[in-house]
């Protein structure tokens, strides 16, 4: 289909990126248990597994990274020079799915908070963010 072949290095450095217990997603559960937030971590039986979810308080929290989920006007969300157009429609697509899973949890009557991966260096904000979660929380 014309695609360049992959570097080899490339690859192998795109395989070590994790997809659970990332940095930002560490420093989004401190906040969430510091708040005194009961949460699980990748919640499989809802749509998208968010990252921290609360059934009984209906509410999901997705920690997305900036790169992977291509934040609009985010610095991080570069897409690679090679094979460009399978990256772009790459994050197309991942745009697609989670605007769709998020869709899903809100029709379920669940609170969705998106956090970026570039908004967690920001943690007094994080906090106040996260902390309309409490106020809104299900007894």
């Amino acid at each position: 289909m014309g695609h360049l072949p992959t570097d080899p290095v490339r690859s192998a450095l795109m395989k070590r990126v994790r997809q659970s217990g990332t940095p930002a997603e560490l420093v989004v559960a401190k906040v969430c248990h510091s708040l005194g937030l009961s949460y699980r971590r990748n919640v499989c039986s809802l749509p998208g597994s968010p990252d921290l979810a609360n059934k009984k308080g209906r509410w999901a929290i997705f920690v997305n990274g900036c790169y992977w989920h291509h934040h609009t006007g985010c610095m991080r969300a570069t897409v690679p020079t090679r094979n460009k157009a399978f990256w772009t429609e790459k994050f197309r697509a991942n745009r697609r799915r989670d605007a769709a899973k998020i869709r899903q949890l809100r029709a379920a009557g669940y609170r969705v908070v998106l956090v970026w991966e570039c908004e967690v260096a920001d943690e007094a904000r994080l906090r106040s963010r996260l902390a309309q979660i409490c106020a809104k929380r299900v007894s």
